[in-house]
């Protein structure tokens, strides 16, 4: 839409991108990323069956991690089957608002990613630090609290930099530099002064993953404390296992996107890293369903069971 000023405008469409310098190879990056899609949509809606026809995994924990497997869910649903268009369809436009609520979608469940990874932290510190008021401090009520607490906060961080976002004026292109769009990448097309979206940004990633990081770090401090004061060495490399899984996810979320960030924040914009990085993150919902049911034997049961009935 056309502005007072010619120089300024917002277009109708968005231009999404592949990997610069391998379009040629755009059917092939497909390969891996449609068997991302086919493993996350399956793995996690697999962990939510077994948890929901299995009543002795309606506990605390296991509600935790149904609700991670909702958020990976979402994730993979907002972003991929974008990229999938893009690689195998060249499907590059997309609308101005179909992109706002892209971006919506993939920052809400990215920060209940990250949240969710902060309660499944407190429920093994709980578990192991206080084991016997652990049924009374989490009760499946409880759960529940947190669930709605954690999607309305998630919902209210992101909903000003969307209205944000729609109030700039863009000049400089209507290319992205990716096939999805994230906050980031939007915010290197505007004329105008973005001085607020750029201060809102921040204190967000703050309030959310860095609050998150922090509080997971103090967490698992405290629990390897506790193991390491356990007389048993039986006993403490069986607490220490229960935690490793966790940390296995924990690492493979936040690595990446600190380093997408940082580079956002100090590097280029176009560089190839920053393909990498996105790469990673678009693999963590598939790598937490494999982490998950390998790892914890009653869902890896009940999914032996449902994959070879008698």
């Amino acid at each position: 839409r056309k502005m007072a000023n010619s120089s300024f405008f917002r277009p109708s469409t968005f231009l999404l991108t592949g990997i610069p310098g391998m379009e040629s190879g755009n059917v092939w990056l497909a390969v891996p990323f449609c068997c991302m899609y086919v493993i996350s949509i399956l793995g996690n809606s697999t962990i939510l069956f077994a948890i929901k026809a299995e009543r002795s995994l309606c506990e605390p924990m296991y509600l935790i991690l149904c609700m991670l497997a909702i958020t990976e869910l979402g994730v993979s649903l907002s972003a991929l089957p974008t990229v999938l268009s893009v690689l195998l369809l060249d499907s590059q436009e997309i609308k101005f608002d179909a992109c706002l609520a892209k971006v919506f979608f993939i920052h809400c469940f990215s920060i209940l990613d990250s949240e969710v990874l902060r309660a499944m932290a407190f429920d093994r510190f709980t578990a192991i630090y206080n084991p016997l008021q652990y049924a009374s401090i989490l009760t499946n009520r409880r759960i529940g609290v947190i669930r709605l607490g954690l999607t309305v906060r998630s919902i209210s961080l992101r909903l000003p930099l969307l209205i944000l976002l729609k109030k700039l004026s863009l000049c400089r292109s209507h290319v992205l530099a990716h096939s999805f769009s994230l906050h980031p990448s939007l915010l290197q097309l505007p004329c105008a002064d973005i001085k607020m979206n750029n201060m809102y940004g921040l204190f967000v990633v703050l309030a959310t993953f860095g609050l998150d990081v922090l509080s997971m770090s103090l967490f698992y401090v405290k629990i390897i404390k506790t193991v390491l004061s356990i007389p048993s060495k039986e006993e403490c490399l069986k607490a220490l296992n229960t935690c490793a899984f966790h940390i296995c996810a924990v690492s493979n979320y936040y690595i990446p996107m600190i380093g997408l960030f940082m580079v956002y924040r100090f590097g280029k914009p176009a560089s190839p890293l920053i393909h990498v990085l996105m790469a990673n993150i678009l693999v963590h919902p598939v790598l937490n369903p494999i982490i998950y049911s390998v790892k914890t034997k009653q869902i890896h049961r009940r999914i032996h069971k449902i994959l070879t009935p008698r």
